[in-house]
């Protein structure tokens, strides 16, 4: 009952993600994902229950599917984070999955007889080809998962240089995909078939509870892990200082050019005060002192060894400590105060300023 509950509910799944108006790449990737881990659940299925015989051709179709899985989560993670910049060859992650498919063609042509006896027995006969399966089943989800988890590093690494929040920022659905695949890989070198299937099945019905809970994965709303967003940064980079874009990523600044760039940094931070807004992005910045992003963003990390997001908020940290201290600021509270200084949370606030001064802010005012 476990399994065929989780094969009802995969491929519910792979229903409402098809019939999902505006489809991302990233919802195609993961249709296609629960398609098929659906099907290798439906596969397992009939092994576990015998019916085989309503199905014979089916029998051993199951053995290379597990080579599947890395992949998706690999290219469902770059899909998500808009680090998928080789579309084109997309399909050559499936290649060990064809692979193994041929290399099986042999014991998919013997009678159904033949083949049920190779299963009773076994393996009986292709015990070489059986460890070299496993072998490569295993390799393939443990690199996988790791160059998933590395994209993933990756994308917040990219978004601390591009945003002065993080906050509205949700990575949690990916980051539990990707544990959720690793947890079941573990399991895979540990326990038998059972417990794998089994572990499998209330992944795909965490993935269905949390993805219809977490906005914008099954359905039409804004995601939340502001993937669009970035795509919409990434886009006004590309176009906003061609000129710009062209000097600075065949060749580094030179120390006048860098000096110059950070005294109009400065110079503007002090006078507009641009960190109060709480959304400031790195292009928005970069926009009013008529820089490409990439170079502000060099200019920052050389002349102030910070990253985008730690320079916006290391100036909404000092102007809450000038801001704080006026006389007519003592009727208001903390949070007031820091949100007037572009805080956008209590959370963001209490974090940034104990990272920065090493005290929080009622110790600080002691």
């Amino acid at each position: 009952m476990l399994y065929l509950t989780g094969i009802i509910i995969t491929f519910f799944l792979v229903v409402v993600l098809a019939s999902k108006k505006n489809k991302t790449e990233a919802d195609k990737i993961l249709a296609l994902w629960l398609f098929f881990t659906g099907f290798h659940l439906f596969l397992f299925y009939l092994h576990y229950k015998n019916d085989y015989s309503d199905f014979p051709f089916f029998l051993g179709v199951e053995l290379p599917m597990p080579l599947v899985q890395g992949p998706f989560l690999f290219l469902y993670t770059s899909a998500l984070t808009n680090q998928n910049r080789y579309k084109k060859f997309n399909l050559l992650h499936f290649i060990p999955f064809v692979t193994a498919f041929l290399v099986l063609t042999p014991f998919y042509n013997l009678p159904f007889d033949e083949k049920v006896t190779v299963f009773k027995n076994e393996g009986k006969g292709y015990e070489v080809l059986n460890t070299v399966l496993y072998v490569a089943i295993l390799l393939s989800g443990i690199v996988y998962a790791l160059l998933s988890l590395q994209k993933l590093v990756k994308h917040r690494k990219n978004i601390n240089n591009q945003f002065s929040f993080t906050e509205k920022i949700n990575l949690t659905w990916l980051r539990y995909l990707i544990i959720g695949s690793s947890i079941i890989w573990l399991v895979v070198i540990f326990s038998d078939d059972q417990y794998i299937f089994s572990v499998v099945v209330f992944y795909l019905i965490f993935i269905g509870y949390f993805g219809v809970k977490q906005v914008g994965i099954f359905t039409n709303q804004p995601f939340s892990e502001n993937n669009q967003t970035t795509v919409s940064v990434t886009e006004k980079t590309a176009v906003a200082h061609p000129s710009e874009k062209i000097k600075y990523e065949k060749s580094g600044l030179t120390a006048t050019e860098l000096q110059t760039i950070h005294q109009k940094l400065t110079q503007i931070m002090h006078d507009e005060k641009l960190y109060k807004n709480a959304d400031l992005t790195l292009t928005e910045l970069a926009q009013k002192i008529n820089v490409h992003p990439n170079t502000l963003s060099q200019v920052i990390n050389s002349a102030e060894q910070k990253n985008f997001y730690d320079y916006i908020n290391s100036q909404r940290v000092e102007e809450f400590k000038k801001t704080i201290r006026l006389p007519e600021n003592q009727k208001f509270t903390f949070l007031s105060v820091a949100l007037e200084c572009g805080f956008n949370s209590k959370t963001a606030f209490n974090r940034n300023f104990k990272k920065e001064t090493g005290l929080s802010p009622s110790e600080f005012l002691k």
